[in-house]
């Protein structure tokens, strides 16, 4: 009942008019005859008189010439086509389709207009007749609302993904949307900004006019972007009236360079339908880039091309891409019928049970007939597969057709050149798409690729895409009214406003711009207290300002909501604290080392005497002696070695290699010792009960941080400390005053603040307090400025180049100290050495002693087995005599290891000496002076 009370409204001016009902053409509703009917009706509906429908129409015409004039194509039946004109009025339109509807067609070609699209493709849904549309490219047409409306074009909706991996490869982050304000032109600018917002760009104005728009209102309409931001323009409208935007646009002053023009595939389709661009029209729309559809070359569209030539029902004398699609939707009913047709189907109509008259109206609509066979000649148009003039015919489960691509064309000079393609298989590329299709798909930013571009004014580098409004409104620019801290940021009652640090950093930084950039300060706060920087930040991002400048933290939420410049000054939290003076102590000396150091020196002092002895006792007389005697000369000897006094001398090379490495270790100790105690003794020592934030969280004392800082959500939310532990400063005094007091009195163990305020307070305080521990976040401040604003981008590197020049360094010296107070509280323990210094010489030592220690144990185990061989074999011969031969057995026994390590090496050879001259005697048989054997009895 919705659709009859719609349609009776559309048509009120027509109830003059009287249908007579058709006489349903094809088979009967009663004939289930499988032969194939002589005539099967056809519509087409479009405007004529278009650049689109003047080269679709021909095309259409060409296409049942060529159909029905071979009869083996659909076996004898023939295409009659039903043409009706749209004449440009949705209305008409409506009206024309519904007459179109009356004459029982299978199919309807068309419309070229979305919006008839949407208003016709409720009433080919009621009676089952497929809609295939060769120009409407509105998206939202292959929405589940609309089964019977299939485009046999290439959908907006890859268009506009088109346009915005173009802005992206460009770089640019903002437009101006231009277009049509109908069907068309909205939902297409509509895709646009989903598009571009996956690449965090945005439209930043949509500018529309009605159809048909004067120029006036062209006129008035381009005045007003022109006193944008953006240069970049997307245009989205009808061919017709597409060119009087660029007449406007060149009278205006606004295809000179700087400008960006991208069009859809609107002008092409314009360009296309001519013979040759007069020059007036190619002056106005030089350095446009613009899309087109691709159709690959083929032998079909070649032919065709020369056939067009011949074609005497032909308007123009090229034909634009919008006539490929027709003709191939001409064909694709032709082929989905004989698959219909062998398949065993029947063309019949019956009449719709909710459509009937009432009251008498004239309208007859129970004229408008139902195609029984429908659905069955939807699902095979669906599923229809072949190659016409625009290359694959295929459909998608989306109704669109599989593999859309675009030609992505330069118009510059006499003619237009081709500077890549777009295809949603690889994206932007100069190889064409059906190339592509035979390798795999890449997508990445690497393989983004154009050739160059000659934008408007004839220019060959890619314009920056915005510049600073020319409508007299300045930057708006929020500005902290500091109560502490002045120096950065604060009122002033000159013509600024403000002034400070800050201020002069942000003025240096503008002057360095190549455009000027008129701004007004802004003072944030009542002046009575800091005001909250989170709110100041906020206030940017909802777009009450248009900037802040001060002393703004970049921090990691702020950065979600407003684009930071490049830091302008590092900062970061530290802990200031009290601290009073250390008086020296009697047991300075101890200080330069760690106890752990102490002990393992010492020890090693003790292990290499130790060492030295055992490798020069046996040779060397300075270390033998009773057992306390050595122990002393152990003792003196290692100790002595620490001021290079030992009086005793090494003769063992074992020993000497030992004690030169631990000589050289010594030097290294005494000369790391005397430069810690010197600092030690020469510093002023200052300590305090906070050693750093660890401790402080480990307490639980009060905490001070400044009136508005992010120091406290730091605090409470990443350190997780009690916010009852925070006390708020609001001016130094106060800072004086609750260090002052102490924890205990009152006040606070410590305060937490940034880096530069500190440093400016240990300043004015005459470094009375200091920093304790380190740095414990670091981040630093810049200004602030609504999202993708390219001002930050330019700032950003305006600031790296006062960095460079020098001219940072000196507008912190015109504002804050460069005398600075100590930020060590304790340099005792910073100078104190541990073990960490020098394990590594002593592991070298170690080596080198236990080497020489292996070495001299090996020696004298071979000496004790060399020994103990010699009194073996002499045991051996003395069991050999008689027992009662007492006389010549020997008393000697085994020398035990323990002797030969005590005896003196050149005793010991003796000893060997003797013994082996012994053994010889022995070995050799007794003679008697004549040299006989003498008689044992």
């Amino acid at each position: 009942m919705e659709l009859i009370f719609c349609l009776k409204r559309a048509f009120l001016v027509w109830v003059s008019c009287l249908w007579v009902p058709m006489v349903v053409v094809g088979q009967g509703a009663n004939d289930s005859s499988a032969a194939r009917p002589k005539e099967v009706k056809v519509g087409a509906l479009f405007t004529l008189n278009s650049y689109i429908g003047r080269s679709a129409k021909p095309a259409i015409l060409a296409a049942f010439d060529e159909i029905n004039s071979n009869p083996s194509i659909l076996k004898g039946t023939k295409l009659k086509l039903i043409l009706h004109d749209t004449n440009c009025s949705e209305f008409l339109g409506t009206v024309e389709a519904l007459q179109l509807i009356e004459d029982d067609v299978v199919a309807a070609i068309g419309p070229q207009s979305s919006g008839i699209a949407h208003v016709i493709s409720h009433v080919v849904n009621e009676l089952h007749v497929p809609l295939l549309s060769f120009g409407a490219t509105d998206p939202t047409l292959s929405a589940l609302q609309y089964p019977y409306f299939l485009r046999t074009t290439m959908s907006d909706y890859f268009q506009m993904y088109a346009i915005a991996d173009m802005l992206e490869y460009f770089g640019w982050r903002e437009i101006i949307a231009i277009f049509v304000d109908d069907d068309y032109g909205r939902n297409g600018i509509s895709v646009l900004g989903d598009a571009l917002a996956k690449n965090r760009a945005k439209i930043s104005y949509k500018a529309a006019f009605t159809p048909n728009a004067p120029r006036s209102d062209i006129k008035d309409l381009l005045v007003g972007v022109n006193l944008m931001e953006s240069r970049v323009f997307v245009v989205h409208v009808n061919p017709d009236s597409g060119l009087t935007i660029f007449s406007v646009a060149k009278t205006l002053g606004m295809m000179s360079a700087g400008y960006v023009w991208i069009t859809t595939d609107w002008l092409p389709s314009v360009l296309d339908s001519m013979d040759s661009v007069d020059s007036d029209t190619m002056d106005l729309i030089q350095g446009v880039v613009s899309l087109r559809h691709h159709t690959p070359e083929s032998d079909l569209k070649r032919s065709f091309s020369s056939k067009w030539k011949n074609l005497k029902d032909k308007e123009t004398p090229n034909f634009n891409s919008y006539a490929l699609y027709a003709y191939d939707s001409v064909w694709l009913i032709a082929r989905a019928l004989d698959v219909f047709f062998n398949e065993g189907g029947n063309i019949t109509f019956s009449e719709d049970p909710s459509l009937h008259d009432t009251n008498g109206s004239a309208l007859y609509l129970n004229s408008l007939h139902i195609f029984d066979q429908g659905p069955k000649f939807l699902k095979i148009l669906l599923s229809m597969n072949f190659t016409g003039l625009t290359g694959l015919i295929q459909f998608d489960s989306e109704k669109n057709l599989i593999r859309p691509s675009y030609d992505i064309l330069n118009i510059g000079g006499t003619g237009i050149r081709t500077i890549g393609y777009w295809s949603n298989y690889s994206h932007l590329s100069t190889v064409a798409p059906e190339i592509l299709y035979t390798k795999p798909p890449n997508i990445s930013a690497s393989n983004q690729h154009l050739y160059s571009v000659i934008w408007p004014g004839e220019m060959t580098a890619n314009p920056k895409g915005w510049v600073f409004p020319n409508n007299g409104k300045p930057l708006r620019i929020a500005v902290p009214n500091r109560v502490t801290f002045k120096e950065f940021v604060s009122k002033d009652n000159g013509p600024s406003g403000a002034k400070g640090y800050s201020i002069d950093v942000f003025e240096a930084a503008i002057n360095l711009l190549a455009y000027p950039v008129p701004h007004t300060y802004i003072l944030y706060g009542d002046g009575n207290r800091n005001p909250e920087f989170n709110n100041i930040v906020f206030d940017v991002s909802q777009n009450k300002y248009d900037a802040t400048v001060g002393d703004i933290t970049i921090t990691t939420n702020r950065t979600r909501i407003v684009d930071f410049t490049q830091p302008y000054m590092e900062s970061g939290l530290v802990v200031v604290a009290p601290v009073r003076e250390v008086k020296s102590s009697p047991w300075s000396f101890l200080k330069p080392f760690t106890w752990q150091m102490w002990c393992v020196t010492a020890a090693f002092f003790l292990f290499v005497g130790a060492v030295v002895w055992i490798l020069e006792h046996r040779m060397n007389p300075e270390f033998r002696g009773p057992p306390r005697q050595q122990l002393v000369t152990i003792f003196w000897f290692s100790f002595s070695t620490m001021f290079f006094a030992h009086r005793e001398n090494t003769v063992s090379t074992l020993g000497r290699l030992v004690l030169i490495l631990w000589l050289f270790v010594v030097l290294i100790i005494n000369s790391s010792y005397t430069a810690s105690l010197t600092s030690i003794l020469t510093v002023q020592q200052l300590t305090s009960r906070v050693q750093g934030i660890d401790s402080l969280i480990a307490s639980s004392d009060p905490i001070g941080i400044q009136d508005g800082s992010f120091a406290h959500n730091y605090l409470v939310e990443e350190l997780n400390i009690a916010e009852s532990r925070l006390r708020t400063m609001k001016t130094q005094d106060d800072y004086v005053a609750a260090l002052q007091k102490g924890p205990n009195n009152g006040g606070v163990a410590a305060i937490v603040d940034e880096l530069p305020y500190i440093e400016l307070f240990l300043v004015n305080t005459k470094c009375t307090f200091r920093t304790v521990g380190q740095e414990f976040t670091k981040s630093g401040w810049g200004f602030a400025f609504q999202r993708d604003s390219p001002l930050a981008v330019d700032l950003s590197t305006a600031i790296l180049q006062l960095s460079e020049n020098g001219d940072l360094q000196r507008i912190h010296d015109k504002w804050l100290s460069s005398d600075a107070c100590s930020s060590q509280p304790n340099p005792v323990d910073e100078n104190r050495l541990s073990l960490d210094s020098f394990w590594g010489l002593f592991l070298v030592c170690g080596i080198a002693c236990s080497i020489g220690l292996l070495l001299f144990f090996w020696r004298i185990w071979q000496q004790y087995r060399l020994v103990n061989k010699d009194d073996e074999e002499e045991a051996a011969r003395e069991r050999e005599l008689p027992p009662d031969d007492g006389s010549r057995r020997s008393t000697q026994r085994a020398t035990s290891f323990k002797s030969i390590l005590d005896i003196k090496e050149k005793e010991f050879k003796e000893m060997l000496k003797l013994k082996r001259k012994s053994s010889d005697q022995k070995r050799a048989p007794s003679q008697s002076s004549d040299g006989q054997p003498i008689s044992p009895s």
